[in-house]
């Protein structure tokens, strides 16, 4: 139980329907540096205290603060550190709350870790199926994409058939304390804090030069690769050219540790991408083996677009898209589906 409404109403509903239940909260981050950042994870470990006491369920609070730093902190930081673009709630899901805390599940005497993501459990012929949310504007599949047909089979996501109004109508109806309490808009584990300013308290910055990628022109300065991610528009620090077309970032040179940018076409070189190799694929369910014909979201928040994987049996593949797509960041997640069914997922190489 995070503190929200979603993870609020997931236990209320598995109380509901006669399960034995106990909320959890999992601390993973308090900015004990101090550097940066609220986390009102006080705040949040009350207002799930509140709930499970309305609910009539037991309550804990579960450390994993050193596991997060080590796998999901680091990751994030050596990922950046290295012009990569990862993405912590992947890691979240599948380290900590389908990880640490699942196997911390089992040891304690429970048979599942349930939560408040947007996403349906169904039975499948070869184990359990992920489909995605009722509501497709909250669906969270991506975000479920790296987990493993173990981890699918101990997971439960009650909320899944609900749509937001719904479930809110219910949490109002059951007098939840959470019932009206704002959608955290943060990064998983450090609250509402921008990216940049995280990486900023604990990245070096490495300054370097802005050049346009089409001749080479240095165009000025930044202050490290880290704070950029291919299809970047805002907060460059170069002008606009004479025709006011607003420059993006293209690409990061390894060699001059060069920023580079053009400009937001179809043709730029870099920017859009109708070819692009995975590593690191997962299934949750039956692996795919041989090339087929597939779907995929290319971030979260994208729509599914047509694709063919083939990959080639060491865990890589090749991703054709049947028209290009934009700003495939290095490190990001690709999800992959059969249409509505999530079948896993891979990491842009």
């Amino acid at each position: 139980m995070s503190g929200g409404v979603d993870s609020s109403v997931a236990a209320l509903l598995l109380k509901r329907q006669g399960f034995d239940v106990s909320g959890a909260y999992m601390k993973n981050w308090i900015n004990e540096d101090g550097v940066v950042g609220h986390c009102p994870w006080r705040e949040d470990i009350e207002d799930a205290r509140r709930v499970a006491g309305q609910i009539g369920i037991g309550f804990e609070v579960v450390n994993l603060m050193r596991d997060y730093r080590e796998k999901v902190v680091q990751h994030l930081l050596d990922g950046y550190a290295r012009g990569l673009t990862p993405n912590p709630d992947i890691m979240c899901n599948r380290e900590i709350k389908f990880g640490v805390f699942r196997a911390w599940a089992l040891a304690n005497g429970f048979t599942a870790v349930a939560t408040g993501h947007y996403a349906r459990r169904v039975p499948g012929a070869d184990g359990v199926e992920l489909l995605e949310g009722a509501d497709r504007n909250k669906d969270q599949t991506y975000f479920l994409a790296l987990l493993s047909q173990e981890q699918v089979r101990d997971a439960r996501f009650p909320v899944g058939d609900l749509e937001k109004p719904e479930l809110r109508r219910i949490a109002r109806e059951a007098g939840l304390a959470t019932a009206d309490k704002k959608d955290s808009q943060g990064i998983c584990f450090i609250g509402e804090v921008r990216m940049g300013d995280f990486l900023r308290a604990y990245v070096p910055d490495m300054p370097g030069p802005i050049v346009r990628a089409s001749d080479g022109r240095e165009l000025g300065r930044h202050r490290g690769l880290h704070y950029y991610t291919l299809g970047q528009r805002r907060g460059i620090g170069v002008p606009s050219n004479a025709d006011r077309e607003r420059y993006v970032v293209v690409g990061k040179r390894a060699a001059g540790n060069a920023l580079l940018v053009g400009f937001d076409h179809p043709d730029e070189p870099g920017l859009f991408q109708s070819q692009v190799r995975v590593h690191s694929l997962n299934w949750t369910g039956a692996p795919v083996s041989q090339a087929r014909s597939l779907e995929g979201r290319v971030r979260y928040r994208d729509p599914r677009v047509p694709l063919r994987l083939v990959p080639d049996g060491a865990g890589t593949g090749l991703v054709t898209f049947e028209s290009p797509q934009r700003a495939l960041a290095s490190g990001q997640v690709l999800a992959l589906y059969d249409g509505d069914r999530l079948l896993g997922g891979g990491v842009y190489a």
